[in-house]
Protein backbone atom coordinates (compact mmCIF):
# COMPACT_ATOMS: atom_id res chain seq x y z
CA UNK A 1 0.00 0.00 0.00
CA UNK A 2 2.85 2.59 0.63
CA UNK A 3 4.50 1.88 -2.56
CA UNK A 4 1.07 2.17 -4.05
CA UNK A 5 0.38 5.39 -2.44
CA UNK A 6 3.76 7.12 -4.55
CA UNK A 7 2.01 6.35 -7.75
CA UNK A 8 2.00 7.44 -10.24
CA UNK A 9 4.58 9.82 -9.47
CA UNK A 10 6.21 10.86 -6.25
CA UNK A 11 6.89 14.97 -5.48
CA UNK A 12 10.32 15.73 -4.39
CA UNK A 13 9.67 19.29 -4.57
CA UNK A 14 12.08 20.24 -7.15
CA UNK A 15 10.90 17.60 -8.92
CA UNK A 16 8.55 14.87 -9.68
CA UNK A 17 9.14 11.13 -10.47
CA UNK A 18 7.12 9.37 -12.62
CA UNK A 19 6.90 5.79 -11.83
CA UNK A 20 4.24 4.87 -14.01
CA UNK A 21 6.22 5.45 -17.05
CA UNK A 22 7.19 1.79 -16.87
CA UNK A 23 3.52 0.71 -17.33
CA UNK A 24 3.11 2.89 -20.27
CA UNK A 25 5.85 3.16 -22.12
CA UNK A 26 7.72 -0.33 -21.39
CA UNK A 27 10.92 1.37 -19.95
CA UNK A 28 11.69 3.81 -17.01
CA UNK A 29 11.67 7.12 -16.50
CA UNK A 30 14.95 8.53 -17.89
CA UNK A 31 16.80 11.16 -16.03
CA UNK A 32 18.44 14.40 -18.37
CA UNK A 33 21.14 15.33 -15.94
CA UNK A 34 22.28 18.62 -17.81
CA UNK A 35 21.42 21.57 -15.68
CA UNK A 36 20.70 19.81 -12.82
CA UNK A 37 22.45 20.37 -9.53
CA UNK A 38 24.33 17.05 -8.17
CA UNK A 39 22.57 16.72 -5.21
CA UNK A 40 18.93 16.86 -7.27
CA UNK A 41 20.27 14.20 -9.71
CA UNK A 42 21.43 12.08 -6.45
CA UNK A 43 17.89 12.16 -5.01
CA UNK A 44 15.68 11.80 -8.36
CA UNK A 45 18.09 8.11 -8.81
CA UNK A 46 17.87 7.22 -5.00
CA UNK A 47 13.98 7.68 -5.98
CA UNK A 48 13.80 5.49 -8.77
CA UNK A 49 15.88 3.06 -7.52
CA UNK A 50 14.19 2.80 -3.99
CA UNK A 51 10.80 1.98 -6.16
CA UNK A 52 12.51 -0.71 -7.79
CA UNK A 53 13.25 0.66 -10.90
CA UNK A 54 15.86 1.17 -13.48
CA UNK A 55 18.07 4.31 -13.08
CA UNK A 56 19.44 5.75 -16.40
CA UNK A 57 21.17 9.50 -16.50
CA UNK A 58 21.79 11.22 -19.84
CA UNK A 59 24.31 14.06 -20.35
CA UNK A 60 26.08 13.66 -16.76
CA UNK A 61 29.00 15.13 -16.32
CA UNK A 62 32.13 14.04 -13.72
CA UNK A 63 30.96 15.97 -11.02
CA UNK A 64 27.03 14.22 -11.41
CA UNK A 65 28.80 10.89 -11.78
CA UNK A 66 30.81 11.75 -8.98
CA UNK A 67 27.80 12.66 -6.45
CA UNK A 68 25.95 9.46 -7.40
CA UNK A 69 28.33 7.25 -7.50
CA UNK A 70 29.13 8.16 -3.70
CA UNK A 71 25.68 7.60 -2.70
CA UNK A 72 24.62 4.97 -5.20
CA UNK A 73 27.64 3.14 -5.52
CA UNK A 74 26.11 0.52 -7.80
CA UNK A 75 25.28 3.13 -10.42
CA UNK A 76 28.01 2.89 -13.25
CA UNK A 77 29.13 6.05 -15.55
CA UNK A 78 30.01 5.95 -18.87
CA UNK A 79 32.70 8.79 -20.11
CA UNK A 80 32.18 9.11 -23.27
CA UNK A 81 28.93 8.54 -23.62
CA UNK A 82 28.01 10.42 -20.22
CA UNK A 83 25.74 8.36 -19.30
CA UNK A 84 24.61 6.87 -15.87
CA UNK A 85 23.50 3.43 -15.63
CA UNK A 86 21.96 1.14 -12.51
CA UNK A 87 22.28 -2.14 -13.61
CA UNK A 88 20.22 -3.20 -16.72
CA UNK A 89 16.79 -3.82 -16.04
CA UNK A 90 15.03 -7.13 -16.22
CA UNK A 91 12.64 -7.22 -19.67
CA UNK A 92 10.49 -9.79 -20.06
CA UNK A 93 10.98 -11.04 -23.61
CA UNK A 94 14.27 -10.43 -25.64
CA UNK A 95 14.00 -7.48 -28.08
CA UNK A 96 14.62 -9.11 -31.90
CA UNK A 97 17.89 -7.67 -33.77
CA UNK A 98 20.28 -6.86 -33.76
CA UNK A 99 20.58 -3.16 -33.62
CA UNK A 100 23.15 -2.06 -35.70
CA UNK A 101 24.76 0.94 -34.86
CA UNK A 102 26.91 3.01 -37.16
CA UNK A 103 29.20 5.89 -36.77
CA UNK A 104 31.04 7.72 -39.98
CA UNK A 105 34.36 8.70 -37.48
CA UNK A 106 36.07 8.26 -34.50
CA UNK A 107 34.77 11.50 -33.61
CA UNK A 108 31.11 10.74 -33.55
CA UNK A 109 31.98 8.08 -31.13
CA UNK A 110 30.95 9.44 -28.15
CA UNK A 111 27.21 9.66 -29.55
CA UNK A 112 27.35 6.45 -31.23
CA UNK A 113 28.34 5.57 -27.85
CA UNK A 114 25.51 6.80 -26.00
CA UNK A 115 22.92 5.22 -28.78
CA UNK A 116 24.54 1.90 -27.87
CA UNK A 117 24.64 1.67 -24.26
CA UNK A 118 20.92 3.34 -24.50
CA UNK A 119 19.75 0.44 -26.88
CA UNK A 120 21.43 -2.28 -24.95
CA UNK A 121 20.26 -1.19 -21.11
CA UNK A 122 16.78 -1.14 -23.07
CA UNK A 123 16.55 -5.24 -23.82
CA UNK A 124 18.37 -4.94 -27.80
CA UNK A 125 21.10 -6.81 -29.16
CA UNK A 126 23.92 -4.56 -30.58
CA UNK A 127 26.35 -4.20 -33.02
CA UNK A 128 28.79 -1.93 -34.02
CA UNK A 129 30.20 -0.66 -37.33
CA UNK A 130 32.72 2.34 -36.83
CA UNK A 131 34.83 4.69 -38.95
CA UNK A 132 33.32 3.91 -42.27
CA UNK A 133 32.09 7.28 -43.38
CA UNK A 134 31.78 7.97 -46.79
CA UNK A 135 35.15 9.72 -47.49
CA UNK A 136 35.93 6.11 -47.58
CA UNK A 137 32.98 4.40 -48.81
CA UNK A 138 34.81 0.97 -49.51
CA UNK A 139 35.11 0.47 -45.90
CA UNK A 140 30.97 1.06 -45.92
CA UNK A 141 30.55 -1.40 -48.90
CA UNK A 142 33.11 -4.12 -47.56
CA UNK A 143 30.28 -4.60 -44.45
CA UNK A 144 26.90 -4.84 -47.04
CA UNK A 145 26.12 -8.09 -45.26
CA UNK A 146 26.65 -7.02 -42.01
CA UNK A 147 23.89 -4.11 -42.72
CA UNK A 148 21.34 -6.39 -44.49
CA UNK A 149 21.96 -8.59 -41.41
CA UNK A 150 20.70 -5.84 -38.81
CA UNK A 151 16.75 -5.35 -38.01
CA UNK A 152 17.02 -1.76 -37.64
CA UNK A 153 20.41 0.76 -38.31
CA UNK A 154 21.47 4.05 -36.41
CA UNK A 155 23.81 6.02 -38.43
CA UNK A 156 25.57 8.76 -36.81
CA UNK A 157 27.71 10.87 -38.44
CA UNK A 158 28.79 15.04 -38.62
CA UNK A 159 30.41 16.90 -41.53
CA UNK A 160 27.83 16.66 -44.36
CA UNK A 161 26.03 13.84 -42.90
CA UNK A 162 25.43 11.69 -46.28
CA UNK A 163 26.31 8.68 -44.20
CA UNK A 164 22.59 7.81 -43.30
CA UNK A 165 21.44 7.50 -47.27
CA UNK A 166 24.42 5.40 -48.09
CA UNK A 167 23.52 2.82 -45.12
CA UNK A 168 19.32 3.27 -46.12
CA UNK A 169 20.33 2.55 -50.06
CA UNK A 170 22.91 -0.29 -49.43
CA UNK A 171 20.52 -2.01 -46.09
CA UNK A 172 17.03 -1.88 -47.09
CA UNK A 173 16.68 -1.72 -43.39
CA UNK A 174 14.75 1.54 -41.36
CA UNK A 175 17.43 4.07 -40.35
CA UNK A 176 17.41 6.42 -37.54
CA UNK A 177 19.87 9.12 -38.16
CA UNK A 178 22.15 11.00 -35.73
CA UNK A 179 23.68 14.09 -37.00
CA UNK A 180 26.27 14.92 -34.95
CA UNK A 181 28.42 18.54 -34.23
CA UNK A 182 31.04 17.33 -35.36
CA UNK A 183 32.51 19.22 -38.15
CA UNK A 184 34.08 22.95 -39.39
CA UNK A 185 32.73 26.06 -38.96
CA UNK A 186 30.27 25.97 -42.60
CA UNK A 187 28.81 22.71 -40.75
CA UNK A 188 27.47 25.49 -38.08
CA UNK A 189 27.61 22.57 -35.27
CA UNK A 190 25.86 19.90 -36.62
CA UNK A 191 22.95 21.86 -38.38
CA UNK A 192 24.52 21.15 -41.91
CA UNK A 193 24.78 17.30 -41.53
CA UNK A 194 20.73 17.88 -39.90
CA UNK A 195 19.94 19.28 -43.15
CA UNK A 196 21.24 16.78 -45.05
CA UNK A 197 19.61 13.97 -43.31
CA UNK A 198 16.40 15.58 -43.17
CA UNK A 199 17.12 15.94 -47.23
CA UNK A 200 17.81 12.30 -47.67
CA UNK A 201 16.88 10.95 -51.02
CA UNK A 202 16.85 7.18 -49.61
CA UNK A 203 13.69 5.98 -48.35
CA UNK A 204 13.07 5.27 -44.95
CA UNK A 205 15.37 7.27 -43.00
CA UNK A 206 14.50 9.14 -39.99
CA UNK A 207 16.19 12.08 -38.12
CA UNK A 208 16.87 13.05 -34.87
CA UNK A 209 18.38 15.91 -33.18
CA UNK A 210 22.00 16.95 -33.17
CA UNK A 211 23.96 14.53 -31.13
CA UNK A 212 20.97 13.22 -29.99
CA UNK A 213 22.49 9.57 -29.28
CA UNK A 214 19.83 8.51 -26.50
CA UNK A 215 16.76 9.65 -28.81
CA UNK A 216 18.24 7.15 -31.33
CA UNK A 217 18.82 4.74 -29.51
CA UNK A 218 15.42 4.51 -27.82
CA UNK A 219 13.57 4.98 -30.56
CA UNK A 220 15.27 1.94 -31.79
CA UNK A 221 14.38 0.15 -28.44
CA UNK A 222 10.77 1.36 -28.87
CA UNK A 223 10.25 0.27 -32.72
CA UNK A 224 11.36 -3.13 -31.93
CA UNK A 225 9.36 -3.78 -28.80
CA UNK A 226 6.15 -2.32 -30.53
CA UNK A 227 6.63 -4.76 -33.69
CA UNK A 228 7.24 -8.14 -30.44
CA UNK A 229 4.32 -7.09 -28.24
CA UNK A 230 0.48 -6.87 -28.56
CA UNK A 231 -1.40 -3.58 -28.23
CA UNK A 232 -2.55 -3.03 -24.64
CA UNK A 233 -6.10 -3.29 -25.82
CA UNK A 234 -5.18 -6.90 -27.43
CA UNK A 235 -3.56 -8.35 -23.93
CA UNK A 236 -6.74 -7.64 -21.90
CA UNK A 237 -8.88 -10.71 -20.64
CA UNK A 238 -12.46 -10.05 -21.95
CA UNK A 239 -13.43 -9.66 -18.22
CA UNK A 240 -10.59 -6.32 -17.44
Amino acid sequence: MARLAKLPFADLGFARVDHHRSLRAGFPEVVFCQGKRPEHVVAIFSELLSHGSAALGTRASQEHADAVQRALPQIHYHVSSRLLMSPRPAIVAPRPGPVLVVCAGTSDLPVADEAALTAEFLGCHVERLCDVGVAGIHRLLAAEAQLRAARIIVAVAGMEGALPSAVAGLSGRPVIAVPTSVGYGASFSGLAALLGMLSSCASGVTVVNIDNGFGAGYAAALTLRSATTAPLEQTRSPES
